[in-house]
């Protein structure tokens, strides 16, 4: 385990003798679910918003970087 400055064990040792954790993500349920929501939809949308051009100029540049010169 790594060393701790003196504020990290500071901080610690007041962690410990309040009783607290003041660092508690809590995240908004309907928030998530409605950003995964937009998130599952997106991809499909787009792709099927594209024409076939397009899509073989977005493969053929990811296939240029994927297998081109590298520098």
């Amino acid at each position: 385990m790594a060393k701790r400055d003196i504020n990290e064990t500071a901080f610690f040792i007041l962690e410990q003798v309040t009783g607290e954790n003041p660092i508690e993500h809590v995240k908004n349920e309907s928030a998530v679910a409605l950003g995964r929501l937009g998130g599952l939809r997106g991809g499909k949308a787009r792709a099927d918003k594209l024409t076939p051009e397009r899509r073989k100029e977005i493969a053929q540049k990811a296939a240029a970087k994927r297998w081109g010169k590298k520098d």
